[in-house]
């Protein structure tokens, strides 16, 4: 039976680090690091994804602070098993991160729209298109600005 390797303690001040295990080099690397949590956490389910489908296999590790020391949280993926409740984001992190994710979804539309050959946009499309980059994640806005592309190459 194979052990999970324990991943080491982050060096420097406490802040949130997702650490990937090589098994090539039985070491161990930091992947990403943000005083924000959500920043992390996403980049640790890139980095899991790529991994996965590359047929490699995944260990991870998820430290952050708590109570002003170093803490090892348990990673999404063994969360999905059980529900715990992680710690909570400040309260400044989800404004900035919304804002800039609402950002990236209307540049995504709008390159869309641009593909398919619609550079001119009335106020009333320019509404069409703030309520479209609301309402939708950015996987449905990804797919709508595929379609765009596609239909403006014919």
């Amino acid at each position: 039976m194979q052990t999970r390797p324990e991943s080491p303690r982050p060096q420097g001040a406490p802040r949130w680090v997702a650490m990937f295990h090589q098994p090539a080099t039985q070491t161990w690397r930091a992947a990403a690091e943000s005083p924000h949590r959500s920043p992390v956490l996403h980049a640790l389910g890139e980095m899991t994804q790529t991994l996965r489908a590359r047929g490699e296999e995944v260990t991870c590790a998820l430290w952050g602070p708590k109570d002003g020391e170093w803490h090892r949280f348990d990673t999404p993926l063994k969360q999905a098993s059980r529900s715990q409740p992680g710690p909570q984001a400040s309260a400044s992190e989800p404004t900035k991160l919304a804002q800039r994710m609402t950002g990236r979804r209307h540049q995504v539309l709008m390159s869309g729209l641009s593909r398919a050959g619609l550079y001119d946009l009335s106020p009333e499309d320019e509404a069409t298109v703030q309520e479209l980059v609301e309402r939708l994640d950015e996987a449905a806005v990804r797919r709508v600005a595929h379609w765009l592309a596609a239909a403006g190459a014919r």
